[in-house]
């Protein structure tokens, strides 16, 4: 394609693949949410380069190709890595290995050397700091320059030790590697999100980066996140290789990878690849290629760098497995909140370990932009290795007959039409209170585990609508043993033990109540922030949509469903009812966890290792009073990183202690902390 462009239509392209890339790269990195896949991404960034390299003129700073993607967010501390973070080279051509290889051996000339084979990790990038022995920052790639702290989320991710084991471990030293969520624990949390009509991630490394910008460190927790680290880019003395500086950080009790090797060769190195193509399908985690360093220190030192990666390093991609089978049919399933999504049924196909026979169709723009048919050969993915899905047509084998599907105008459930929003992809049943699925899909909501956590599932929920039992949440406080003898199947045992655990969600806290409602876009987190910012219903049902808008996580959608749901007359009136029935409507005041801070006015500023509304939260249950602005009256200045410099001025001029996160959280009583005890000062 070079080699036919003039220098005005080179511009042209240039121009294009450089928005597209940059756009593609800040929905992966920022939005967790790209666009196309990572064959397509690398394959545009190949052409960029070469148009590049054949006018030279037309390369700027600029350019993806000469600068890392960011993933910076507001809301973050940020600070500038010791080292630069690098991406690296990459290829899914083996013969471009072979030139890695022959471009290193004729460089290094005669002097002997090997090569570090690992596996590449789909996760999200992390740089990990220990002073002294205890993990001090964690900072995520960001621009390449400076990372996002994430240093209290990065404390709840098990395998990560708070403090060095072993010994000879240098007294500060940086550690990077990759942030991975498992397969198992992606499973789990997309049958959650999924439950909850909440978009599923597309693949493990875009959960594990969403969920490591989690705001909540105690919601990071519950992800099931894990880490492998693979390099140290300081240079201590004592090492002579890359292998031995990761079999010291092994012995230190970091997690390092055991499924590294040192080869020599190209040979080696094809035949460690081609083993991993075929192993990697048994891992409990996402792999998608292999990584070859050049081994000794002194032979990276002396290779080098580009602007953007190592000279001393390149991977090896795998492509994505793939299968072409034909799509017999298209379901239309109605959710808990009345959104309809497309699924193909597939003629059954072997793919990446299981057999595939169904695939999601998204939404009507997808199936219209694929132009897909009923009776067409299609060529599916598992996106991530988990979630099928059809990325292309095989226009050659469809039927001369074929028709485009119609989307459904009205519910299939319900046969209520359909309405669709003009910022929405999907198109909803607007008959919440009639339609059988979303009422059942509500009910269903009501008693999870992470909700009312009532002992019933989707069959007990199924029978009890059929025999008219319930409807509502709240007619599950009016069941007796009468009527629960009445389902197929139950004893008085039974029947008693879902009593029980009736009468025990009368104990859950508002925020799981609220939860349980399932308003629209109202997740755990966002009940949580709900519950905490306001308190009570009542004051959340008279909240304006600016007042809504001042929630932490809380957007112009996410408020927009709140307002309207607590001013449905049908929606008050089952509040009412619950109320009536003893559900928790409000948060409980705390009682004082002591009176260290009695008498004492706090203003807090900065970020934290913890949520500054937690911070807060503290000091109330310490007897303090929280205040937002320095004043003769403050007692002191609680600051964090990149505390806000006038309250820092002014707090100097009246002379107010300034007090960092480590010195307050000493003068708590142990049971007040949030976290474990951290020896390093934060700086501030």
């Amino acid at each position: 394609m070079t080699f036919h462009m003039d220098r005005e239509q080179a511009r042209k392209r240039i121009e294009y693949l450089k928005e597209t890339l940059w756009e593609n790269s800040r929905k992966y990195y920022v939005e967790n949410a790209p666009t196309m896949s990572d064959f397509d991404y690398d394959h545009l960034m190949h052409e960029l380069e070469d148009l590049e390299k054949s006018f030279p003129d037309l390369r700027t700073p600029d350019s993806p190709t000469q600068r890392v993607g960011s993933d910076l967010e507001k809301g973050f501390a940020q600070y500038p890595h010791r080292y630069p973070m690098l991406s690296l080279g990459n290829t899914y051509n083996i013969g471009e290995i072979e030139d890695f290889v022959r471009r290193a051996e004729k460089e290094l000339g005669e002097s002997a050397f090997s090569y570090s084979c690992e596996l590449k990790f789909d996760g999200t990038a992390i740089c990990l700091t220990y002073r002294h022995g205890r993990l001090f920052r964690a900072l995520t790639r960001g621009d390449g320059v400076v990372g996002d702290d994430v240093t209290a989320n990065v404390r709840r991710i098990s395998n990560i030790p708070e403090t060095l084991s072993g010994r000879g471990w240098p007294d500060e030293f940086e550690i990077r590697g990759e942030i991975l969520m498992p397969y198992e624990s992606f499973d789990r949390l997309n049958r959650e999100r999924i439950d909850n009509e909440d978009q599923p991630f597309a693949n493990p490394r875009n959960a594990a980066s969403g969920s490591l910008k989690l705001l909540d460190p105690e919601e990071v927790a519950k992800r099931g996140l894990m880490c492998t680290l693979y390099h140290i880019p300081s240079q201590v003395a004592q090492f002579a290789t890359h292998s031995e500086a990761l079999d010291a950080a092994s012995s230190w009790g970091l997690p390092v990878s055991d499924e590294r090797r040192i080869v020599h060769g190209i040979d080696e190195i094809e035949d460690y690849i081609h083993y991993w193509d075929v192993e990697r399908k048994f891992l409990p985690y996402a792999t998608d290629g292999i990584v070859i360093k050049i081994n000794e220190l002194a032979y990276q030192n002396s290779l080098g760098y580009t602007s953007k990666s190592p000279r001393w390093a390149v991977a090896f991609k795998f492509q994505a497995e793939e299968a072409l089978t034909r799509l017999v049919s298209i379901d239309y399933q109605v959710g808990r909140t009345g959104a309809v999504t497309p699924v193909a049924n597939l003629s059954p196909v072997q793919l990446a370990g299981t057999v595939v026979k169904r695939a999601t169709l998204n939404n009507e723009d997808f199936i219209r932009s694929m132009d897909i048919r009923v009776g067409d050969w299609v060529k599916v993915i598992k996106g991530g290795e988990i979630i099928p899905k059809i990325i292309n047509v095989d226009l050659s084998r469809r039927p001369e007959d074929s028709e485009r599907p119609v989307f459904p105008s009205v519910c299939p459930d319900c046969g209520t039409p359909l309405v669709r929003d003009e910022n929405e992809a999907k198109s909803f049943c607007p008959n919440i209170d009639g339609c059988p699925t979303q009422i059942k899909g509500k009910l269903v909501h009501f008693l999870g585990r992470k909700a009312m956590n009532i002992l019933a599932g989707d069959a007990t929920i199924e029978q009890m609508y059929n025999l008219g039992l319930v409807r509502t949440p709240a007619d599950l406080y009016s069941l007796d043993m009468r009527k629960l003898l009445m389902l197929d199947g139950w004893k008085e045992k039974s029947a008693k033990r879902f009593l029980d655990s009736l009468r025990t969600s009368l104990d859950v806290p508002f925020e799981r109540v609220l939860f349980a409602l399932g308003i629209r876009y109202v997740g755990e987190t966002t009940a949580k922030e709900l519950a905490r910012h306001f308190g009570t219903i009542d004051a959340l049902s008279e909240a304006s949509m600016e007042q809504l808008l001042e929630v932490r996580d809380v957007g112009d959608v996410i408020a927009r469903s709140v307002f309207d749901y607590l001013r449905d007359e049908n929606h008050i009136n089952e509040i009412h009812r619950l109320k009536s029935a003893g559900l928790k409507f409000s948060v409980e005041e705390e009682g004082i966890s002591s009176d260290i801070l009695s008498g004492m006015t706090i203003v807090v500023s900065g970020y934290f290792n913890i949520p500054r509304d937690e911070m807060k939260h503290l000091i109330e249950v310490n007897g303090g009073k929280n205040s937002s602005s320095v004043s003769s009256k403050t007692s002191f200045l609680l600051a964090g990183t990149k505390p806000g410099p006038e309250k820092i001025k002014k707090a100097g001029e009246l002379g107010i202690r300034i007090v960092s996160e480590d010195e307050f959280m000493a003068m708590l009583p142990s049971k007040s902390t949030f976290r474990p005890d951290i020896q390093e000062p934060t700086l501030f």
